[in-house]
């Protein structure tokens, strides 16, 4: 990476490029060895999780047995591997955000990497803050919507446990990881490369990508699409909100 001549010192020199590969190939390692120790400790937590991830269902619909049948021989081990997965993947999601970022640190400028460690200090809260407003409110209404559609077709519901766990843990990854998108943008506006201006100017723009993000990243269902696109909705006027007092405070 190339040193860039501004008011702000890059900390490090100009690397060469079998140096950066090297830096690389040790941020991957990390980066796995994370993902590896996540998932150790999500071993013997796996009936534990599960038993978390059936209280939506419980709280929708008053039970699970009724409706989560395994028909497979190794139902029960795709199920425990499935659920150490995703669980070893939430859990060092925000150090696999903290890793990759520290691979760029020594391009960045001293206020560019402050500006990076209070946007990472934030992304690990708006993660948790996503997963669990997934879990509490946006998958209870998603099985709702699921068992209503159900009863209006006159299907008598009945899921395999995998299916059920793959729903619910990837509904509950794209809380987490879709609630960072405020950070990227109050880091952006700190480094003044957007301003409140030109955020309010493309607002309606901003608001058609959020609901067609919510579209992708939830069930086909309009309750569980509106469930996350209006929180991030919410939170981009909150962006606005800052960036415009820190370009108030800005001499």
């Amino acid at each position: 990476m190339n040193t860039r001549t501004t008011d702000d010192e890059v900390a490090g020199g100009t690397k060469p490029f079998l140096a950066h590969l090297e830096d690389l190939r040790a941020t991957l390692l990390r980066m796995a060895a994370s993902f590896v120790v996540a998932f150790a400790i999500a071993v013997p937590l796996a009936p534990r999780v599960f038993g978390l991830l059936l209280r939506p269902l419980v709280r929708a619909v008053g039970a699970s047995e009724p409706y989560l049948r395994s028909l497979e021989v190794a139902g029960a081990f795709t199920l425990a591997l499935r659920v150490m997965l995703g669980t070893a993947l939430i859990f060092s999601a925000p150090l696999l955000i903290a890793f990759a970022a520290q691979f760029v640190y020594p391009g960045l400028t001293r206020r560019e990497r402050h500006v990076a460690t209070s946007a990472l200090a934030a992304a690990g809260a708006l993660f948790a803050f996503g997963v669990a407003l997934g879990y509490f409110t946006t998958l209870p209404l998603a099985i709702r919507v699921m068992m209503s559609l159900h009863d209006w077709m006159g299907v008598r519901a009945e899921w395999t446990v995998t299916s059920y766990v793959a729903f619910a843990l990837q509904l509950l990854l794209a809380f987490g990881l879709v609630f960072e998108l405020p950070i990227v943008i109050v880091a952006l506006g700190r480094l003044g490369l957007v301003t409140a201006a030109r955020l309010r100017k493309y607002r309606r723009h901003a608001i058609v990508v959020l609901l067609l993000t919510a579209a992708l990243l939830t069930p086909p269902d309009v309750f569980t699409q509106l469930a996350m696109a209006v929180p991030l909705i919410a939170l981009y006027e909150v962006c606005i909100l800052m960036i415009a007092i820190g370009e108030r405070r800005r001499p």
